[in-house]
């Protein structure tokens, strides 16, 4: 029975565009120039994050891309990714299970980051939306 209920749950969620990209693995990322502070964050993320969060940050099936509407500025501010590398975070949109804190990860490589981050968002038509909860 309980097996039915997932399954059906799977089927329902997957459905859903939100959650489709997730299940598949990852979205296609497109990658322009960058800024000097953002291509050395590309760098980092790429080494320490591309395990899970895919190179360039299109997900992975271990953890969601980055390069995603969801983790728009007016959803997932700066300090979002910051704390999530510092103190982890529990799974809440994907199902992918927690992230761990990141301790390798210094405050000044965290910057780079979220520059790449940012950026390559923007050139992926990612901008900033009002979240209304």
């Amino acid at each position: 029975m309980n097996k039915v209920v997932l399954l059906a749950l799977i089927s329902t969620l997957s459905a859903s565009p939100l959650w489709a990209d997730h299940f598949k693995g990852h979205v296609d990322v497109k990658v322009g120039e960058l800024s000097p502070r953002a291509a050395a964050g590309q760098t980092i993320f790429n080494q320490n994050c591309g395990a899970c969060h895919g190179i360039d940050g299109e997900g992975t099936h271990a953890g969601p891309p980055l390069i995603h509407d969801i983790y728009n500025p007016g959803h997932h501010g700066n300090g979002a990714f910051s704390r999530a590398v510092t103190k982890g975070v529990q799974q809440h949109h994907w199902p992918y299970g927690n992230m761990p804190a990141q301790p390798e990860i210094g405050f000044s490589d965290m910057a780079g980051i979220v520059s790449f981050i940012r950026e390559v968002q923007k050139q992926n038509g990612i901008v900033k939306k009002v979240h209304n909860m």
